[in-house]
């Protein structure tokens, strides 16, 4: 797709209907039936390939020929520069052996082993914060609840002070939300990296047990140490992706939840399979992923040209009624394992078994200490991150 708009190039869909707030635009529907690799104006400017089914979308993203150079949801962002190399250590928009080098040295740190250490202390800190939320009337479970647990997490691993919260996650909301003018954005990870470095400096003239300084050894050990900038871009995307996604899922499988009472004994009886089919059901990368072919590829039958966008809508293949029965009914029995909800290929989320353990601790503790859970009043659409790249809710008042 070129720059140039087309007179009759569709806008990139993204309006959620009125009757569900956890349901992608509708067009997709028609889409994987009708046009299932079509041509989209993005908000970002550029024309791309949408690809909206399920087998699709796991063969884009598992191609080396399909870069991930402005990897995330970049085709959302207005006035995004494309022309612009990834910087040094951005995992996500890097291809080839630079990617897996940087992937190798951070694997070990997520092995189901390691996070599953991690569980007695994910269950501690959910019990805390409950404690503290059922002991008042009512509570906001974005901000005492959902946000905190994956945050404290996050901060643990890293080695970041918690108490410095406030700052990182602020920023966060900021980077995430496609509506933030490029001045703000830039300010944002400005202050993000500042952070980031003082943390990686006191780390190299202090080394201690925690990720970062571990990733500076493990860089120490090879024939090409990491540099300061790939250390805290590093350091900072997993900052920032090890908290807010999970955060956004806690809070949203909630009012899911809430909302199909029915399937909260499936919860209970097998968390893995309920988180699973959440991760489906939600798909809170909400935009899907962006590609760029760098020569010429077959995708669902349509020729894409070297230089061309697609983007892996991952919202709508977890919705694809050829590989999921009933796609629009949230089913906790169901076996949904084979989601897109992660990702796929080469970039699928490297902390994928943090946020498993993290939502099945959160989700059914949460739903047996607190019986009676409620939201205090309907829930208004104006609450939803309609505009950020994770998908979420910005507040929730609940009582019990």
């Amino acid at each position: 797709m070129t720059s140039t708009r087309s007179v009759d190039t569709p806008e990139f869909p993204v309006a959620r209907p009125d009757s569900c707030p956890f349901d992608p635009d509708s067009a997709f529907t028609r889409l994987r039936a009708e046009e299932p690799v079509s041509p989209v104006r993005c908000p970002a400017g550029m024309d791309a390939w949408l690809v909206s089914r399920y087998e699709d979308i796991r063969a884009v993203l598992a191609d080396p020929r399909l870069s991930s150079r402005a990897a995330s949801s970049q085709h959302m962002v207005p006035g995004y520069d494309f022309e612009r190399s990834p910087n040094p250590g951005q995992i996500i928009q890097l291809d080839g052996e630079e990617h897996s080098r940087l992937r190798r040295m951070l694997i070990g740190e997520f092995t189901v082993r390691r996070m599953e250490a991690l569980r007695p202390y994910i269950q501690r800190i959910t019990d805390e914060h409950i404690d503290a939320m059922v002991a008042k009337p009512e509570a906001d479970l974005v901000a005492d609840f959902a946000l905190p647990i994956p945050s404290l997490v996050i901060c643990e691993m890293l080695g970041v002070p918690y108490a410095d919260r406030a700052a990182f996650q602020d920023d966060s909301v900021l980077l995430l939300d496609t509506e933030t003018d490029w001045e703000t954005r830039g300010a944002a990870w400005q202050r993000t990296c500042d952070y980031i470095g003082g943390l990686v400096r006191q780390r190299q003239a202090e080394p201690r047990d925690d990720l970062l300084s571990r990733l500076i050894a493990r860089g120490e050990e090879t024939d090409r140490p990491l540099a300061m900038e790939e250390l805290v871009t590093l350091g900072g995307t997993l900052l920032i992706a090890g908290h807010e996604t999970t955060a956004n899922m806690i809070a949203l499988s909630t009012v899911a939840l809430l909302e199909n009472p029915a399937q909260l004994a499936a919860l209970q009886a097998s968390p893995e399979a309920a988180v699973e089919e959440l991760m489906r059901y939600l798909t809170v990368i909400q935009f899907g992923l962006l590609r760029q072919a760098t020569e010429d590829v077959t995708v669902g039958g349509s020729t894409v040209k070297a230089g061309e966008w697609l983007v892996a809508a991952i919202q709508s293949g977890n919705r694809d009624g050829e590989v999921y029965a009933d796609p629009d009914t949230v089913d906790l029995g169901r076996q949904a394992r084979t989601h897109l909800g992660f990702g796929f290929g080469a970039h699928q989320c490297l902390g994928q078994q943090l946020a498993r353990i993290e939502l099945q601790v959160a989700l059914t503790t949460l739903l047996r200490r607190a019986p009676g859970l409620r939201l205090v009043e309907p829930l208004p659409l104006s609450e939803f991150k309609s505009s950020a790249i994770i998908y979420g809710l910005r507040t929730l008042p609940v009582t019990w």
